[in-house]
């Protein structure tokens, strides 16, 4: 617990990390509610229900729930087929498929995002969004969501750059980084909060709306409609066949921005809880005709950046925006675009280079699918992207448990442990006797080939006894136990004998059900450790002397 003294200036941090990230929630707000084609209050009361919503439900410190650049993007192409009404039906719709996937307990798919996905997933992401604030910074408009596209637009309209938006905006980015990496030990206000004070500053002190730079505008109040609209029909199914993606694009940017934090800050977070508090959030910014929500990477890098370290943040950020609609929307809408956008980098800027990702392929193994997850955010988007990656990662593992590794093991010497014979050149083998350990779970679609591998193993060192080791194995399915089945009766055959060593309860139980654990009746000694296993193997022939360790 902390001290008593320290608890005024963590209440202060967490109160100006609130203040930071609602000055930037605020006007990317404006932005997503353009993306999907509805009024600007429509976002900002999405905002103000993630606020407050997510500290109950959620599990991250640094997590702020708000509309998002690429679920906006869903909202905008169902509006186009159904009206504003289908696009807050949806958001209605997707936050209870959120409630039901907690219910069922299926955060479990979130640990399919292997780390190296994760960390190319969030980079990409990361720099995407960046590379979307350059339009502003250079005055032009874009229609291209993709990173390349957007990119490729931008290069071709350079003769067209607004040249005092790019001034504002780059200089703006460099002030912000002086102030962050330079001065920021004798500031007490949050960097962003400052540069953009200072935005609305000059923009109301020089006119820098009649020199055309595009400003944040005015912010109109709308009083929230509750209740779902009515559909037709068609309407409904063309919802249902949405509100999946949409799902999918939510959880997968929010548990990305969410395992991303919580790995920078050692915290534990639970994908049950992060569905139930996305659920809770959609659902009723649908019932109040709000755009959806998610934890974006870029309002939680904010709150990171800015020194929230508690949920508190959130909700100071929840208050402040509220006062700043209150009383502040004048001020507001002189907010400079290319300032805001300039922020935005700026809070970004430290994932600009990809040390995680390139550190990752140092470690070998899966840690290329880092690069895979990043080009493929970048080439596909954000959904597809991010399905390709864990694809590759679940085909990865597949294949190795198909494939699976069979260690030989030697007894080592003035020992009672039996280990493997590559690894351990001096463990010592039982003449007559082959050991033989899975080194994967064996399940349907291993077994067979775990099997025969061991066979042309027996048959090679011509033993007369196979001790086989089930450590790692945690249970069999029906086809495994046939499979074994078959492996004995082809040893009996040959005049083998099969011994099963480290057998634990589960597939005793599987062996059981099959009448298979009773060797009395007709079938295989089972053995708690591989030296039981070992030492029954040496009774069942004539005295032998070990032979030597292997080369």
């Amino acid at each position: 617990m902390l001290a008593g003294h320290t608890f005024p200036a963590r209440w202060g941090a967490e109160l100006l990390a609130g203040i930071s990230v609602a000055g930037v929630l605020l006007p990317e707000a404006v932005a997503y509610a353009a993306i999907a084609g509805v009024a600007p209050m429509h976002a900002l009361l999405a905002a103000l229900v993630g606020l407050c919503l997510y500290p109950i439900f959620g599990t991250s410190r640094f997590a702020v729930v708000s509309p998002t650049s690429s679920a906006a993007a869903v909202f905008a192409s169902a509006v186009a087929m159904g009206g504003p009404a289908m696009g807050y039906t949806l958001v209605g719709l997707t936050g209870g498929l959120f409630l039901l996937a907690a219910a069922l307990r299926a955060g479990f798919l979130g640990a399919f995002i292997s780390r190296p996905v994760l960390r190319g997933f969030a980079w990409a992401l990361g720099l995407g969004i960046m590379l979307r604030q350059l339009p502003h910074i250079a005055g032009v408009p874009v229609h291209s969501l993709q990173t390349g596209p957007l990119a490729w637009e931008l290069l071709m309209q350079s003769a067209q750059w607004h040249r005092p938006s790019v001034w504002l905006g780059s200089a703006s980015l460099a002030l912000w980084l002086a102030l962050s990496h330079g001065l920021r030990r004798w500031l007490f206000v949050p960097t962003s909060l400052l540069v953009l004070s200072l935005g609305v500053a000059l923009s109301a002190g020089l006119g820098l709306g009649a020199q055309g730079v595009a400003l944040v505008g005015d912010i109109a109040w709308q009083s929230p409609a509750w209740g779902l609209p009515g559909l037709h029909s068609e309407h409904w199914l063309q919802t249902m066949e949405l509100a999946p993606a949409l799902l999918l694009i939510l959880f997968a940017e929010s548990w990305g921005s969410v395992r991303s934090l919580a790995l920078q800050g050692g915290d534990r977070v639970d994908a049950n809880r992060e569905l139930r508090a996305l659920g809770a959030a959609n659902l009723t910014c649908g019932l109040v005709q709000g755009l959806p929500v998610g934890a974006g990477f870029s309002a939680a890098a904010a709150n990171y950046a800015a020194g929230g370290r508690s949920k508190w943040a959130g909700v100071a950020a929840a208050l402040a925006l509220a006062l700043l609609l209150w009383l502040a929307r004048p001020w507001l809408a002189l907010l400079p675009l290319p300032v805001l956008a300039a922020v935005v980098i700026g809070i970004l800027s430290h994932n600009i280079w990809p040390r995680a990702v390139l550190t990752s392929l140092h470690l070998g193994g899966d840690a290329w699918l880092a690069l895979v997850a990043a080009a493929s955010v970048f080439i596909f988007g954000v959904l597809p992207g991010m399905l390709l990656a864990v694809a590759l990662s679940l085909l990865l593992a597949i294949r190795r448990f198909a494939q699976p590794l069979v260690a030989e093991l030697g007894l080592l010497p003035g020992t009672r442990d039996y280990l493997d014979r590559t690894l351990h050149p001096d463990a010592a083998t039982q003449a007559g006797t082959l050991i033989m350990r899975p080194e994967e779970p064996l399940f349907f679609a291993n077994a067979e080939q775990v099997f025969q591998y061991v066979l042309r193993r027996a048959d090679a060192a011509q033993a007369r006894v196979v001790v086989l080791s089930l450590e790692v194995c945690d249970d069999l399915d029906s086809t495994a136990v046939e499979a074994l089945a078959e492996f004995a009766a082809s040893l009996a055959h040959q005049g083998k004998a099969l011994l099963l060593a480290r057998v634990k309860d589960r597939p005793r139980n599987a062996l059981a059900r099959m009448g298979l654990a009773d060797a009395m009746a007709g079938g295989w000694p089972l053995f708690w450790s591989v030296d039981d296993a070992a030492r029954a193997a040496a009774g069942m022939m004539p005295a032998q002397t070990p032979s030597s360790p292997a080369a």
